[in-house]
Formats: C-alpha cells, structure tokens, sequence
C-alpha cells in the first residue's frame, strides 16, 4: 500500500530533526529533501515505513513537509515511491475527469444493460476526445481537462443561418481563442481527407 498521511505534530518535527539550515545555500534555489523513517500512530499495532518529502521553495524560508505510508521494502528510495505516488494522483485525475465531464458514473438506470450501454458511450467519448487531443491540439492545449477545453474552444457564440442551398454556421468575430480554434478545426479537415 502507499497512503498519504495527514501533517501532525509528531511527524511534523521528525521530518525537521533531519533538516540542515545552510546559510550558504542560495535561498532563491529550491531545496527537496527526501528520507524515510519508522513512525507508529496512536491506533496502529506495529511501527510502518513512513516516507517523508521536504520541500523549500525558492525565496521561502521554512520547510513544508509530505508524508506517505508505505509498505514497500527499504530497498525503494523514498524518491522512487513519491514518483510512483505522484503517478497514482495522476490516474485518479484522469478518473476523475472521465466521471465529472463524460458522466461516466452516471448509473440510474434499474438495468445492468441499459448503465452498461450509457458507460460504453462515455468511454467511447472519452477516447474519441483524448483521440482529438493527441492528433489535432497543439502542445500547450493537451495538458487541460475536458471542461477548460469545452468552455475555451468549442463553447462559442454562433448562429446557424440557412439558405435555399446550404447551410452556414457564423461564429462571433471576438471569440479570444479564435485562432487555436481555426487551427484545431483545419487539423480535423485534413485527418478527414485520408478517411
């Protein structure tokens, strides 16, 4: 297992036992320490591996201090297990995206088919757009989630005018992401000729 723990008192000053205040360390670079050390709380049976991450940053004076609960060997380095953690949070955005912005938990159907149907379209979504995002957004737009997307891009003033031929749909002239959204539109229309 690998839990983050709440700060408290006790943990706060073991993580400042280890701590070395340099006068010669140049305060406007950021400082990261890591360690890890045995820690028992009041409710648990038996001491466990708690890794301990303390960061200064750059200008601050004081440390502030993470910790994790591990079960891991005392071969993994407490850095290694806060990449692997940080990795964790990452899935649980991703989760968490698919469920706030493609309903993908949105199970109130009585039916098991009908809740597995609806779940499959909102995969289906959720794939289609992360499709979209690696083919057609540049760089600086593949790091938002869906919603700053949606509202930035595609949630646009428009009016859809019809003649006796063909059908126009006006977008507002003062839409600010104008440009990234001509851009996105003119990468689908060419991935569309080799369809």
């Amino acid at each position: 297992y690998i839990i983050r723990l709440k700060s408290n008192r006790k943990l706060a000053c073991l993580a400042e036992e280890f701590l070395l205040y340099d006068d010669n360390h140049p305060w406007e670079e950021k400082e990261v320490y890591f360690r890890s050390v045995p820690y028992q709380a009041a409710s648990w049976s038996k001491p466990r591996r708690v890794c301990i991450r303390s960061t200064r940053e750059a200008g601050e004076l004081l440390f502030s201090h993470a910790f994790i609960v591990i079960s891991f060997s005392e071969n993994i380095s407490p850095e290694r297990v806060f990449e692997t953690y940080k990795k964790r949070g990452t899935m649980e955005n991703y989760i968490k995206e698919a469920k706030n912005s493609f309903f993908f938990d949105k199970t109130d159907s009585p039916e098991f088919t009908e809740n597995h149907a609806r779940m499959m379209v909102s995969v289906l979504a959720y794939n289609l757009f992360n499709f979209l995002k690696t083919c057609c957004f540049d760089k600086k737009w593949r790091g938002p989630q869906v919603n700053t997307i949606r509202l930035r891009l595609f949630k646009v003033a428009g009016k859809l005018v019809r003649t006796a031929r063909q059908m126009y749909l006006k977008l507002s002239s003062s839409h600010v992401y104008q440009a990234d959204f001509y851009h996105v539109f003119r990468r689908i229309q060419r991935i569309r000729q080799y369809i």
